[in-house]
This record gives C-alpha cells, structure tokens and sequence, in this order.
C-alpha cells in the first residue's frame, strides 16, 4: 500500500507539539531534579533516583539560623510591601479608570515605561539616598523600596480590573450619600475581588524571589530573607551542597503555593457583574 503523506496542516501541528512538549521538558526537568535532590544524600546536578531517599537534608536545614529566621524576614519584608503596593495602586488606578483626561494615557504609559527600567540601574543612587535619610538596613525602608519598584506594574493591573466594574453602582452609592472613599472601599474593591487577589498574588510572588534590592540594603545577617539567605549553600570554588539546595529551595516555594491556594477560589469565581446593573 502506499504510504500516506502527512499533509501541510499535520506537520504544522505536530511540529507545534513538538515544541510544545521540548518547553514542557525544560520546565519539568529542573522540578524533577528538585524533588530528587531533595531526599537524596548524595545529590548532584544529574537527574537520578535517590539509592535510597533520606529525609536527611530537611533536617539539616529545618534550623532557626538556615530557615524559619530568614522565612519570617521574608514574609514580614515581602507581606508588607504586598500590602502597600495592593493599597496605593487601588489609590492611584480609581481616579484613572473613573475620570477621563487627555493626560490619562500618557501617564499610563509612563508608569509602563517605568517597569522596563532595570532595578540595577537605580540601585546606586537609592542606596547613597538610603544612607542620607538613614533608612538603610531597615526592614521598613527595604519594604518601601520593594513596594515601590512593584507599584507602576500593579497600577496597571489594577486599573484595567477597576474598568471592569459598573460605574452606575458607584453612582447609586453617591446617590445614597456615599463618598468617593466609600465607593472605592464598599463597591469597587469588593466587586474586583478576583483582580485584587491577581494582583496580590503577583506582587507577593515577584518581591518573594527579589535576591538584588534585600542583598543592597540589608547589612545586617539577622535580617536578611531567605532570598538572599539562599547563598549559605554554595561554598568557595564553586561547591554547593545541593541536597540541602534542593530541601531548602522546596521549603522557599511553600508559602507562594499556600498564598495561592488559599486564594484560588476567588480567581476561579471571575467577575459576576452581568446582573448586578438590571432591573
């Protein structure tokens, strides 16, 4: 029998799903070697079945020093400046998504431009600042740091959620006697419940993998986070005690994994705003 040619639309396909599943490989890969080294003693950097699984490197760092001192600093610097960034961007996104101006798309566009400038690049004039108004190796002054470097991406995020929301109930909530604050707090913000927590959700995770900001300006070893923390398993000439690595790595991803976890029925629930305009 003859053979059957694929046709021109199969192999675009199949060449997608080829590709498709190389990324995929290239993201497992890296998680499968995590959750390998992690109850293997003698971890390396090949993918390899443990010769016998060990709980060994959990115990090893499970220590005041290596983990829960640097996972409380990092929850108090990463869960305030989450907390600061969600509060000023709902502040600042109200006003552009409610009034209309001629200046609102240049300043969007400004704040966007803003997210493109690399942390680097500011790093040396904040710091010589941060010293001037002595708000260096200061867990608050660190905090604020990092909430505003978050602040320009968040704005955005918030602003198109808050067009998402009626603006007839806000001004039935005028009618009634509320103020502009009392709108925001009362109407909009409960109403964009599944935006707040994508915005939340995504600020806590990108301050929570920050290494640069708390390495220059944390001084002090007892209030560095667990990101900055991390560089105790890598010893001189390039060693590291991947093991430990590993264990350690999986303990830092936990709270990210508990953070969404606990939101996620509110990502799933959407906006429901269809009916709450009629009658």
């Amino acid at each position: 029998m003859p053979l059957r040619v694929p046709t021109r639309r199969t192999r675009r396909r199949l060449a997608a799903d080829a590709a498709l599943l190389a990324v995929a490989a290239a993201f497992a890969l890296p998680l499968l070697w995590l959750l390998l080294a992690s109850v293997d003693a003698d971890a390396d950097l090949r993918v390899r079945a443990p010769d016998a699984a060990t709980l060994d490197n959990f115990d090893a760092v499970l220590t005041d020093e290596i983990t829960f001192t640097p996972m409380l600093n990092s929850v108090l610097l990463c869960g305030g400046a989450t907390l600061l960034t969600v509060a000023c961007a709902a502040l600042a996104a109200y006003p552009l998504s409610r009034y209309r101006s001629r200046l609102n798309r240049p300043y969007l566009l400004t704040i966007l431009f803003t997210t493109c400038l690399p942390i680097t690049a500011v790093m040396v004039p904040v710091y010589g600042l941060f010293v001037q108004v002595d708000l260096i190796d200061t867990t608050h002054g660190t905090s604020l740091f990092l909430a505003t470097s978050q602040l320009p991406f968040a704005i955005w995020l918030m602003k198109n959620f808050m067009d998402g929301v009626p603006r007839v109930l806000e001004e039935a909530a005028w009618t009634d006697g509320a103020s502009m604050t009392q709108s925001l707090v009362r109407v909009a913000l409960p109403l964009m419940g599944p935006g707040v927590a994508v915005v939340t959700i995504y600020t806590f995770i990108m301050l929570w993998g920050n290494f640069f900001v708390p390495f220059m300006l944390l001084l002090s070893p007892e209030q560095l986070p667990a990101s900055v923390s991390v560089f105790t398993f890598f010893g001189n000439y390039g060693s590291a005690v991947y093991g430990q690595l590993a264990a350690f790595s999986i303990l830092y991803s936990a709270p990210v994994l508990v953070l969404y976890i606990a939101i996620s029925r509110r990502l799933g629930g959407g906006f429901a705003l269809g009916g709450a305009v009629k009658g």
